[in-house]
This record gives C-alpha cells, structure tokens and sequence, in this order.
C-alpha cells in the first residue's frame, strides 16, 4: 500500500468491539497482547484507529481524559501503535495530529519511549519528567511496618476518590471506580480511621503490575507494596517516578530490577496537575 493510499484511510473511534483487532496491534510491534489492559482502556478511553483493508488495523491509540461533567482537565494518550508493515510512512504522525485536533485546547500528557520521543516533540510535547520501570520478585523487608494497610472495601470508595482527586490534581471517577473489577487487589492505608494511600495490584500476563500507588509519604507506599506483594505469587512491576528515589532504591533491595525508562511529556501545559510528592505510580503508563 503506498503512503498516499494509507493517508487515504479515514481515522475511527475504536470500541470494545476491536479488543482482539487491538491485541493484534500489540503482538505485531512485538509486544504481549495485553488484552485486559486494553479491554479497561477501550471502556474507560477513547480509541482512535485506522483499519487496514487487508485486516486488522494499521494503528491504533487509546485517550483517557479526566475532569467534571462538561470540563476535560487532561487528556492520557497511549497504545500509539503502527503495523510493522506500515512503519516509517508517516501513520503514526498522522494518527497524533488528529487526537490533537480532537482534543483542541485540552493540556495532554502521555509516556514516551526514547524511540517515540522525537515525534512526540515534533508535535509540540515537551517532557517534564521521567518514569522508571522495576519488575521481579519481591523480596520483603525483614522490619515491621508501622503502617496499617487492608483490602479496601465499597466503602472506602469516597475516600479513595476524594484523594486520588486531590493528589492527580483532576477528576478520575470513570477510572479508579472500575479498579475492584479490574484488579485483582485493592488496598489502603490507614491511620485512626483517615486513608492516607491506596493502590493497587492487577494482573498483566505473567505479572502483577501495582498501579495506582498513591501515599501520604515513602514508608507509606512500602507498606502498601509490601502489602500488594504478600498476596500475589510472581513477579511485580511498576512504573515508578524517578524522584521517588528511596522508593526505587527499596525496590531494587527487594529484588526489582530496573528494565527501562520512559519520558514523561506534556502538551499545552508546562507540568501535570496535582501533588507529585504522594503519586509514586500510575495506574498504566497508557492512562497516567
């Protein structure tokens, strides 16, 4: 097919439908399928896509934004993903000057990999920090936390997105009301009755991947992966700011090793909203 002929295809909104199609996208560029991943991202986001008249997509990209009723605060883009067949031809850009379009004046943010990060900064996005991703198995630490933690409950859900709100400095209701499907454990912190974290640990093939991690402090987010970590067999992983260092050198003495970094770039605001001090770890780096 010929690049005029693939700037011919028309862009799409992606739907639970196109699951499979999506997960197809993902092992073609050589990544796991990632289909629960992609199932809360289709559910919760918006995906954009441009079918290949052969089958299957030529690429695809989920956003996520975050606000009130009747005003978007931000916008996630991730999952930007182009057919290995079609790489090189200018699809990918083509498919991120739409979603910009799209989402006219709203502030966006995504994660990019040191191979999509010249395009991501051709098109206006500057970073503004950096993620780190640890995977292994945990070791625990042979000290007593002084942090409560326990399995959340339906009843914890007003606090946990009273400060999910607070600290993400934006609305993320949509979201984090499907965690207790989504993930295989949800946990707080506590103290004399006030949740002072959360996080969670959900499933992504061969690991537990422990996102969000929000905490009123360091020793706070290890109780918690300590917590996350005594319930599930396996690996973990986790994307981890990398001023977080405590956090990340506990990790790495726990038996995480570092796999790769991703920049952290924004468009149309110069940082993320909220409290960076207290967000340790996104849900998914594909939806902040």
């Amino acid at each position: 097919m010929s690049i005029s002929s693939l700037s011919a295809l028309p862009i799409r909104p992606l739907t639970p439908r196109d699951l499979s199609a999506c997960a197809d996208l993902s092992e073609d560029r050589g990544w796991p399928r990632e289909e629960h991943k992609w199932s809360l991202l289709l559910a919760a986001g918006t995906g954009f896509g441009i079918d290949d008249p052969a089958g299957g997509l030529v690429a695809a990209c989920v956003v996520t934004t975050y606000g009130t009723p009747g005003r978007v605060d931000l916008g996630a883009i991730g999952m930007v993903l182009v057919a290995g067949r079609h790489a090189r031809r200018g699809v990918g850009r083509r498919l991120m000057r739409y979603v910009i379009a799209e989402m006219g004046t709203t502030p966006l943010t995504l994660h990019a990999t040191a191979y999509g990060r010249p395009l991501y900064e051709e098109l206006g996005f500057t970073v503004t920090g950096r993620a780190e991703m640890v995977r292994g198995v945990f070791r625990p630490d042979d000290t007593d936390s002084e942090v409560f933690t326990r399995a959340a409950t339906a009843e914890d859900l007003p606090a946990i997105l009273g400060l999910d709100a607070e600290v993400f400095g934006t609305d993320r209701t949509h979201m984090i009301t499907r965690l207790p499907a989504f993930a295989d454990q949800l946990r707080v912190a506590e103290e004399h009755g006030r949740i002072t974290g959360y996080a969670s640990a959900w499933p992504n093939m061969d690991t537990h991947v422990v996102g969000p991690l929000v905490a009123r402090d360091t020793n706070t987010a290890k109780a918690l992966v300590t917590a996350l970590a005594a319930h599930t067999n396996g690996p973990l992983r986790t994307d981890v700011d990398v001023r977080h260092e405590e956090l990340l050198a506990w990790l790495k003495a726990r038996g995480l090793v570092s796999l790769s970094f991703n920049a952290v770039m924004t468009y149309g605001v110069a940082e993320l909203p909220g409290d960076w001090t207290r967000r340790f770890a996104p849900l998914t780096v594909a939806a902040g």
